[in-house]
């Protein structure tokens, strides 16, 4: 199908949805961490079960990223970005009912809407931002750490608010997903359908487009590691509960203003990440040393570093996607393997973590498991930053 010659929307109302939904995309995962204590407590799940909230919604963002083109195909890009918005509005009001079987179903169709719109956002970037994709992946970025960070910060608080109702706190969230919905639908009026080729089956063969997955995938595990365990970390090394997600939720809004002006001064200093990925990379490193086995009186500063660092390095990974694809149609392809292989690959991360403390009774060796991560990041960051774009499809 071809684009319409005149689009509903403008490109600035289409900017600010793409926020809107955006913004909505991590509260979902980010809310669990800082009242996971009570949320075992009110289902009767063990800490050994634990991995059910932690774990099964980042596998469900993997598998139905690599589900997001099929769906786009069938619907249009932008129908599907606003069905998923609202089905991740009802995934979360899922959680009100407080019980373990529609926490764990809220988590995974939370997840699965979650992984199938981040394939199809940034593929909207490179269509109908290609002039101004650094400032609009900075904008996307930041949207993204804003949401995950006003969430973590304000669930502990808005729990207390309502009398210590956990699962009415961590169903407030479907509310400003379903406001974002309602601002989306004048877009999905367009419904753009991608060409039908095959949008996956040449870039499992494409080495660049493997690396490109591989260090979205490890820094991402980073990430989810810190979305569900941060907040356990800090409470089990002496915060309270509110210190504890007010650590979390810093940590992630610091990445908003890094991860506006790092693909800007990226973009400034030509198409090359490497430099940004390396400094990015060394800053997670340096925080996750500090927020793990340093002194808690400097947590403060512990945690501003190491979400700069996380902050400079998820905006640089979500550029490299958008930069090494020679069009939108390989943007799609690139982002949905990046993302959904990637994310499938990230969910070992908090899984690996868990399974450590319950062996060891301590996170001492989780946290290398982080700091490992960001090491082999950085290995494959140094590839995945090269100023070189992934192979054309056959018969392109």
């Amino acid at each position: 199908m071809s684009e319409p010659k005149t689009p509903p929307v403008s490109r600035a109302y289409l900017a600010v949805a793409f926020v809107m939904v955006a913004f909505n995309a991590r509260p979902a995962l980010s809310t669990i961490g800082p009242l996971l204590p009570e949320a075992l407590a009110g289902t009767g799940l063990s800490s050994g079960q634990a991995w059910v909230l932690t774990t099964v919604p980042v596998v469900m963002v993997g598998l139905f990223g690599l589900w997001a083109p099929r769906l786009a195909r069938r619907v249009g890009v932008e129908r599907a970005i606003l069905g998923l918005t609202v089905v991740l509005g009802l995934a979360l009001a899922l959680r009100a009912f407080g019980t373990a079987t529609a926490l764990a179903i809220g988590c995974a169709l939370a997840g699965a809407a979650i992984g199938a719109a981040n394939v199809l956002l940034p593929s909207l970037i490179k269509r109908d931002f290609p002039d101004r994709a650094a400032w609009m992946t900075g904008l996307y970025t930041m949207a993204l750490c804003g949401g995950a960070a006003t969430a973590a910060g304000t669930v502990v608080p808005l729990e207390r608010a309502l009398g210590g109702n956990w699962a009415l706190a961590l169903a407030f969230w479907a509310i400003p997903a379903l406001i974002a919905a309602a601002a989306f639908a004048p877009v999905a009026r367009r419904a753009t359908i991608p060409p039908a080729a095959n949008a996956l089956g040449w870039i499992w063969r494409d080495r660049l487009a493997w690396t490109v997955t591989l260090f979205m995938g490890l820094q991402s595990s980073i990430a989810y590691c810190i979305f569900a365990w941060l907040a356990p970390i800090l409470r089990d090394r002496g915060l309270n509960p509110v210190e504890a997600g007010l650590a979390v939720s810093i940590s992630v809004l610091i990445q908003a203003p890094t991860a506006l002006i790092a693909p800007h001064l990226s973009a400034r200093l030509g198409r090359d990440q490497r430099g940004g990925i390396v400094l990015g990379l060394g800053l997670t490193l340096v925080g996750l040393a500090l927020v793990l086995f340093g002194p808690l009186s400097a947590i403060w500063g512990s945690v501003l570093i190491l979400g700069g660092g996380q902050g400079t390095v998820f905006a640089l990974a979500l550029m490299v996607i958008v930069y090494r694809a020679r069009d939108a149609q390989s943007a799609a392809s690139l982002s949905s393997m990046a993302q959904g292989v990637g994310y499938c690959l990230a969910a070992a991360g908090p899984l690996a973590m868990g399974w450590l403390r319950e062996t060891t009774g301590g996170w001492t060796w989780p946290g290398m498991v982080m700091m490992g991560a960001a090491v082999l990041a950085t290995a494959f960051g140094m590839r995945a930053g090269r100023a070189v774009h992934i192979g054309a499809p056959p018969g392109r």
